[in-house]
């Protein structure tokens, strides 16, 4: 703490001292005019008064910037018993501490010092009474220094407490969430590369593995019959290849979700859906890219999971707005019992953490479920088109070439929807 800190921190806290007696008189005041109903309004202004010294004296002097407007008579209740008692204390230490420095002085400079032994264990010391003075007074001032300080640390934890913290105190927290939220769209990256990877494993490989199978019987066989049957069986595994692509790329994104907008994509994923899905959407307009395709996957999550582990019968999604915030509620009548820290439901949580958002999930033994995401309508840090395109970016290539490979067919774009909201990842 620099020199200058120091001495703002000390000004601060010997105004607070002084503050405090003020607090006090007032509180003793306040307690009897609260009970006349005439007093009360001269009381709350003046508690009104002492509450805005106590802000400006907390931000100039401390550093301290109070988020609440009104901390109550709490706050001055404590306020005035730390004023008054460390004001008694610093008070007395620095008459004592002022004795000891001028009965000092006054024996220096008037050469009256007298001998004093001071006798430890082993070692046995003489000095004079000047030097003793001098060496404990500036202890003891010293003493009261550190005290000082120390009961500016104590008034920021009570402002904190009682007016909401400071800005330093929210500046160290948002370092800590988005520390925190960089780390999880890392590991979310990670995990849908390991997902992609899987699917393209999985599903896209061993439809090409086949074809390439059939298309080599078909060109070593001397048989025109049973070339044709060959070719025949090919052609339908290209199909499936190219059905098994469009899956793949609606996985990672959805186009319709770009090109028709949110409401349209989740109408496809309730209409493909295995069990009654209804979509109330209270949107007056689409909301900026990254949002939308948050609010998209948390719905089609949520749906997923009640499909495939809780038994939903019925599933009931609700998108709502306000003037600030933009929310997704995702219901059913399943079993419940949902684990937010699940693959699919921490990295939705992760998502929505990432856009200053916040990720509920309520799901008790038995049901019913519930799953809430709400997300601010404007985003800092950029245009939302720099953020789409960032986020575009988290799997460099994939996406376009699946899209691209997708693409290469006559069937309409809308057949990309054909595959089941329950192969979800």
């Amino acid at each position: 703490m620099s020199g200058s800190r120091v001495a703002r921190v000390l000004a601060g806290v010997a105004m607070g001292m002084a503050l405090g007696l003020v607090e006090l008189a007032f509180l003793c005041v306040a307690w009897i005019g609260r009970l006349l109903p005439a007093a009360r309004p001269v009381v709350e202004a003046a508690r009104r008064k002492l509450m805005a010294a106590e802000r400006a004296r907390l931000s100039r002097w401390l550093g301290n910037e109070a988020t609440r407007q009104d901390g109550g008579y709490g706050f001055l209740i404590a306020r005035a018993a730390l004023g008054v008692l460390s004001g008694y204390g610093c008070a007395a230490g620095l008459f004592v501490g002022g004795l000891l420095l001028f009965g000092g002085l006054w024996d220096l400079a008037w050469g009256r010092m007298e001998p004093v032994p001071v006798n430890l264990p082993g070692v046995k010391i003489v000095t004079t009474s000047g030097v003793l003075g001098l060496t404990g007074g500036a202890v003891l001032l010293a003493l009261v220094a550190l005290m000082a300080l120390a009961v500016g640390s104590l008034e920021r934890r009570l402002a904190d407490r009682f007016l909401g913290p400071g800005s330093h105190e929210l500046m160290r927290r948002r370092i800590a969430e988005l520390t925190a939220t960089r780390s999880g769209i890392v590991k979310a990256v990670d995990d849908e590369r390991r997902r992609i990877e899987r699917d393209l494993h999985d599903g896209v490989q061993q439809r090409g593995v086949a074809l390439a199978m059939l298309l080599g019987r078909a060109r070593h066989n001397s048989d025109a019959e049973l070339t044709a049957g060959l070719i025949t069986q090919a052609y339908t595994e290209s199909r499936r290849l190219l059905d098994e692509l469009r899956s793949v790329a609606w996985r990672i994104y959805p186009t319709a979700l770009d090109e028709l907008g949110l409401r349209a994509a989740l109408a496809g994923v309730a209409e493909r859906s295995s069990v009654p899905v209804t979509v109330h959407y209270g949107l007056a307009e689409r909301p900026v890219s990254e949002v939308e395709t948050a609010l998209y996957f948390v719905a089609r999550e949520a749906i997923t999971n009640a499909i495939k582990h809780a038994g939903a019968r019925d599933i009931l999604v609700v998108l709502t707005e306000d003037e600030r915030v933009v929310g997704v509620a995702v219901s059913d009548d399943g079993e419940g019992g949902a684990d937010p820290s699940g693959g699919g439901l921490s990295g939705l949580a992760r998502r929505v953490l990432a856009l200053d958002g916040e990720f509920t999930v309520h799901s008790p033994r038995g049901g019913p479920t519930k799953i809430t995401a709400t997300l601010p309508k404007i985003q800092p840090g950029g245009s939302p088109e720099a953020t789409s395109r960032a986020a575009s970016a988290a799997v460099p290539g994939v996406a376009a070439a699946a899209s691209r490979a997708a693409s290469g067919t006559a069937e309409p774009r809308t057949d990309t929807f054909g595959a089941e909201a329950g192969s979800c990842g």
